[in-house]
């Protein structure tokens, strides 16, 4: 995925109010941005970061810019628009870069499934084969030594997605959890259960019930966006 236009570079001030960042232009002025990001962005919002914004001047727009990436103090590249995840995972399986879910040959996105009201990010599927539900969720929170956590914060949504997909197992179709990892010091992948247990909690009873769960690494520069190779998800089961 490659940006539409050649993005700005910036120094981070401060995120607040969740959806608000001051960011600083290399001509000394401050802009505020857009941060299209719910998490809690820990480690990815460090006043001095470099970062990206993206440009829209659109009269209608409350704000012209958007936080698109950051670069930490050791270099590592985020992407903070989680908004990407779906497209960045659409454009790997069109080019069927995630081999699990190549030879799909009907693509659908945010169709109603479940008993919870829920949308699933993809549908697939293919001739003699069981429909693939696939649901996306973004990484970018690292710790303890380039190990990447899925939640950041406690996330009631994403644990009814798994209750969801464990129930679509029970009808015999194919279901898959994707974690696209938007930054570039992560190295393995897994449930954050010292964040949200209950979420940890409904991956482990999903994947007994034949869930499959993969984790996908982003190169990410100020030039394009792409998943490029698979990570290690380790399953952490408690207890």
């Amino acid at each position: 995925m490659e940006f539409e236009q050649p993005l700005i570079k910036g120094t981070l001030i401060k995120r607040y109010k969740r959806f608000l960042a001051d960011v600083e232009l290399p001509n000394g002025d401050v802009v505020v941005a857009h941060c299209p990001n719910t998490g809690a962005m820990t480690g990815c919002a460090e006043p001095g970061y470099t970062v990206w914004l993206s440009q829209n001047d659109d009269p209608k727009r409350k704000l012209k810019y958007t936080w698109e990436l950051a670069q930490t103090f050791n270099n590592d590249w985020i992407g903070i628009n989680t908004h990407r995840a779906n497209r960045l995972v659409e454009e790997a399986i069109q080019n069927q870069t995630i081999t699990e879910l190549a030879n799909y040959e009907t693509r659908l996105r945010e169709q109603k499934y479940g008993d919870e009201n829920s949308k699933i990010d993809f549908l697939l599927r293919g001739e003699g084969k069981p429909d693939c539900y696939v649901e996306v969720k973004s990484v970018t929170l690292l710790e303890d030594s380039h190990h990447g956590y899925f939640p950041d914060t406690k996330t009631a949504r994403g644990t009814k997605h798994l209750r969801e997909l464990a129930a679509m197992r029970d009808k015999g179709v194919r279901c898959v959890l994707i974690f696209c990892v938007q930054h570039s010091g992560v190295k393995h992948v897994s449930a954050a259960a010292h964040i949200d247990p209950e979420y940890q909690n409904a991956l482990q009873e999903a994947i007994e019930k034949g869930v499959e769960v993969y984790a996908w690494q982003c190169c990410i520069s100020d030039k394009k966006i792409q998943i490029n190779q698979s990570l290690p998800f380790l399953n952490e089961k408690k207890g």
